[in-house]
């Protein structure tokens, strides 16, 4: 009887482990190199964290208007952040994406609607099955401007009846300092889309986005869900 509970809790714990944004050694020795990195010098940037930068990533690429996403760490306390060492919940950091954007095609106050559309902005230190501080949602402002188009945006979702059952806890929080995340974890929904949790979270939390916002997609992006 004790060997078989034992056996259930191990198999408990490995499934939890196979479902969560993680990354083992093994999966960054997969990754050799990277592709040529793309000129991203006359685009916009934006800052957002709302979980599992994997899957934020493969949202914001998406959309139409936004050149690139870049996964990385932003509003934590301490320099050089890493991905084991924001996991330790000390560092402050929130998984983060850099959003290059043409401001041309696609607004600020756009991506905006595509970050709360994007993730449930009531759960506090959580998304999904990813749980820490590290998974909080924040939405960064550069600009004053922008801090007032995400705090307007709040105040419309606050009135309206989506969330009338959960409090919006989003920080709006001055970027300081963004740091790129390992090279492995860039682009790794696309990299990796035989991991668990690429399959069983980042898949469906994109194509949930896609359905919901169908007018924002690239033409490439219809064609995947």
């Amino acid at each position: 009887m004790k060997g078989s509970m034992f056996q259930l809790l191990l198999g408990l714990a490995l499934c939890t482990n196979l479902m969560a944004c993680t990354s083992t050694e093994k999966n960054q020795a997969k990754v050799i190199s990277s592709p040529d990195q793309k000129e991203l010098s006359g685009y916009k940037k934006a800052y957002f964290a709302s979980g599992c930068f994997w899957c934020v990533e493969a949202v914001f690429e998406s959309v139409e208007g936004v050149e690139e996403a870049i996964s990385g760490y932003a509003g934590g306390h301490t320099k050089n952040p890493t991905y084991q060492s924001i996991g330790t919940g000390t560092t402050g950091h929130a998984e983060t994406v850099e959003v290059y954007y043409n401001p041309e095609v696609v607004s600020f106050e756009t991506l905006v609607k595509v970050f709360f559309g994007s993730h449930d902005p009531t759960t506090l230190n959580s998304q999904g099955p990813d749980h820490g501080t590290q998974y909080r949602s924040i939405a960064f402002y550069q600009t004053e401007e922008e801090r007032e188009t995400v705090e307007r945006y709040i105040g419309e979702l606050e009135a309206g009846e989506e969330y009338k059952e959960g409090e919006i806890v989003t920080e709006i929080k001055e970027l300081e300092k963004f740091y790129k995340a390992e090279e492995y974890h860039q682009n790794y929904e696309k990299r990796h889309p035989e991991n668990p949790y690429v399959q069983g979270v980042s898949i469906p939390r994109l194509n949930k986005f896609k359905r919901k916002f169908p007018e924002l997609l690239k033409q490439e992006a219809m064609l995947d869900y």
